[in-house]
């Protein structure tokens, strides 16, 4: 995120590519960390991937280093970039394994109690990324390949919800 933001938008400082992953909900759909954007930054520049171009100060507010993209992160960019593009295989999923191998013996209630609560994080997700990208479309923040990101986060969070609601039906019926 950090790399292709530098692509993107040029040289900016960390509070500048924080504000760009606030405003995508990155954190949500990606599984972008944004709280660890400045360590992140001082490791690419460790690695040779950012380098500090300059550093401002506007009136009171503290100074900030701007960073570019070097070579080196360019060439890890689209390297990553390829990586994600890709891989069309799913990671692991603690989910499948415990409903696999450690729901014996697991209370039937509480099972459906934590799912249910599960799928209702699920439902506010499809919520809260219906209405990010709706407010990017409409602010002009957000093209069509970016909306179509984050429609593509929205439905593979409605299609939990949807898995959610058939498996709680399998669970209530086999509980009798």
């Amino acid at each position: 995120m950090i790399l292709g933001t530098l692509a993107a938008y040029g040289p900016r400082h960390g509070h500048e590519i924080r504000r760009i992953a606030e405003t995508t909900n990155v954190g949500a759909w990606g599984g972008v960390s944004v709280g660890a954007l400045y360590r992140e930054l001082r490791e690419m520049e460790a690695a040779n991937m950012v380098t500090p171009v300059r550093t401002e100060q506007v009136g009171r507010r503290p100074a900030r280093t701007i960073y570019a993209l070097t070579d080196d992160g360019h060439r890890e960019l689209a390297g990553l970039r390829d990586q994600a593009l890709r891989a069309a295989h799913p990671g692991p999923d603690p989910l499948a394994v415990a409903l696999t191998f450690a729901r014996a013996g697991a209370d039937r209630a509480e099972l459906l109690s934590a799912l249910q609560s599960r799928r209702e994080s699920y439902a506010c997700a499809v919520t809260t990324l219906e209405q990010k990208r709706e407010f990017l479309v409409d602010k002009g923040y957000a093209d069509a390949e970016l909306a179509a990101v984050l429609y593509r986060a929205q439905l593979l969070a409605e299609t939990e919800v949807r898995w959610h609601d058939e498996f709680a039906k399998i669970l209530g019926a086999t509980a009798t």
